[in-house]
């Protein structure tokens, strides 16, 4: 992963790729913390839960995919100390299991389906 003359990193598509990965965290660290004042406060959380569960999984699933578009053909590999015991392919490969624990992406976006869009069952 080379960087240009300034030090910010040399692939302009990755760097922009990472900086909306930033912000989209951000955004849902926020939006997470003013449903939980919701909550507090004595109002429903409706299809919220359904919604973060569905988002925090592809954030996770995204987190996962810069890091090996980062590394290159670096990050993937389980043998020698470089490779950190295999962390990083056991963080990729983990990470596609949140897909599928506590009900399927698909289950989590037929349930925001029904209860914000109002669609009806299939």
């Amino acid at each position: 992963m080379g960087t240009d003359a300034s030090g910010r990193l040399a692939n302009g598509v990755l760097r922009q790729t990472i900086a909306q990965y930033e912000l989209d965290t951000l955004v849902f660290g926020a939006t997470m913390a003013r449903v939980g004042d919701e909550a507090k406060a004595g109002q429903g959380l409706g299809a919220a839960s359904s919604i973060f569960k569905y988002y925090g999984t592809e954030l996770n699933k995204r987190r996962n995919e810069l890091n090996l578009a980062a590394l290159g053909e670096q990050a993937l590999g389980w043998d020698g100390e470089v490779y950190n015991g295999g962390a990083l392919s056991r963080d990729w490969l983990r990470s596609k299991g949140n897909s599928i624990e506590g009900g399927t992406s698909e289950v989590q976006l037929n349930i925001i389906a029904k209860r914000v869009l109002g669609l009806p069952d299939e």
